[in-house]
């Protein structure tokens, strides 16, 4: 996979999210280098961590918060995403 198109799947990640949780804080790090050889690695579907603040979350049970997040990513975990870590919280 090229970068240009690297970039642009991490840029569809984020606007997702973005567009369904309104975060104060998001980053999106693309870990697929972590996992060469892996099976998800070699059909081209990548390796990410998400560390994502808010409000969203709040009262929700860690479970709660991480569903939230693979939804709002929705068919990208079949085109796009192999694994996705999720560090999620409130603000505080």
């Amino acid at each position: 996979m090229s970068d240009q198109d690297k970039t642009a799947r991490l840029t569809r990640i984020e606007s997702a999210i973005r567009e369904s949780l309104s975060p104060e804080h998001l980053e999106v790090i693309d870990e697929s280098h972590l996992h060469a050889g892996h099976a998800g690695a070699q059909s081209g579907l990548g390796h990410f961590r998400v560390n994502i603040t808010a409000e969203a979350f709040r009262n929700l049970r860690p479970l709660q918060c991480h569903r939230l997040v693979f939804d709002a990513v929705g068919d990208m975990m079949q085109t796009d995403i192999h694994a996705l870590s999720i560090h999620a919280s409130t603000p505080e």
